[in-house]
């Protein structure tokens, strides 16, 4: 059985467009602008989950955080580290990379980058974002450096993620047409997160892709956060 690095390894090389086709129908019309988003997997750094998954290890987990519900753009959304491809930077897994240390403080020299999968169109925002994929070698604390973009950030166990009764789909109405897609329920301390759009979406492919999911309820709608009634459509978070 190949380890789960080894398998998101295998993903990366044998990744095409057809990768979250979803996404990719919605195109963005005229230029857009280039963004990376860093998908960190690594040892568990807490209490595994009570969830026993047939397809990966207990003590395998992923970084998210939480923006600030004040911000303008995807206010309260849980996303991946990430942000614009800068002039400075050497590539998207070097932007992934630059803007993960400075959203959580991580080292990335504890970071081995497995690869990028294709570029995915998030219209709504008019990116082209680069979804890079890396194994935490050497993990480091990792906290909300600055309170007024990020509320959290944490690790999620991906046992968590895959559990059938924590996977649901949201819904939301813009434009008069009606928007669709994966949700995970993350609990926490004091309630729980909702990871859905553009993060979720990805998650859910990435996950159909390499074989983890498991069977679960496709009618089962999760309620949105009060701060997606501001974002008309899937959004980078």
């Amino acid at each position: 059985m190949r380890s789960p690095r080894d398998e998101l390894r295998a993903l990366v090389d044998d990744a095409t467009g057809e990768m979250f086709a979803e996404l990719r129908a919605l195109p963005i019309d005229g230029d857009a602008r280039d963004a990376a988003v860093l998908i960190l997997f690594g040892a568990l750094d807490a209490a595994p989950s009570s969830h026993v998954s047939a397809s990966v290890p207990s003590a395998l987990d992923v970084l998210l955080l939480a923006r600030a519900d004040t911000l303008r753009a995807h206010p309260g959304q849980v996303a991946f580290p990430g942000g614009r491809v800068d002039p400075g930077d050497a590539d998207a897994a070097a932007a992934a990379l630059r803007e993960a240390k400075e959203e959580t403080g991580l080292d990335p020299g504890g970071v081995s980058v497995i690869g990028a999968l294709p570029r995915v169109p998030l219209a709504y925002s008019r990116h082209l974002v680069t979804p890079v994929v890396g194994w935490w070698d050497r993990p480091t604390p990792v906290r909300a450096v600055d309170a007024a973009e990020s509320t959290a950030v944490f690790r999620v166990p991906v046992a968590d993620l895959l559990d059938p009764q924590r996977r649901g789909v949201t819904t939301i109405r813009r434009e008069g047409r009606l928007w669709r897609g994966p949700a995970f329920v993350v609990p926490h301390a004091t309630g729980s997160h909702v990871v859905w759009g553009f993060t979720a979406t990805l998650l859910d492919g990435m996950f159909d892709r390499l074989g983890w999911t498991e069977p679960w309820d496709r009618t089962r709608e999760v309620a949105l956060p009060r701060t997606a009634t501001a974002t008309p459509r899937p959004s980078i978070a």
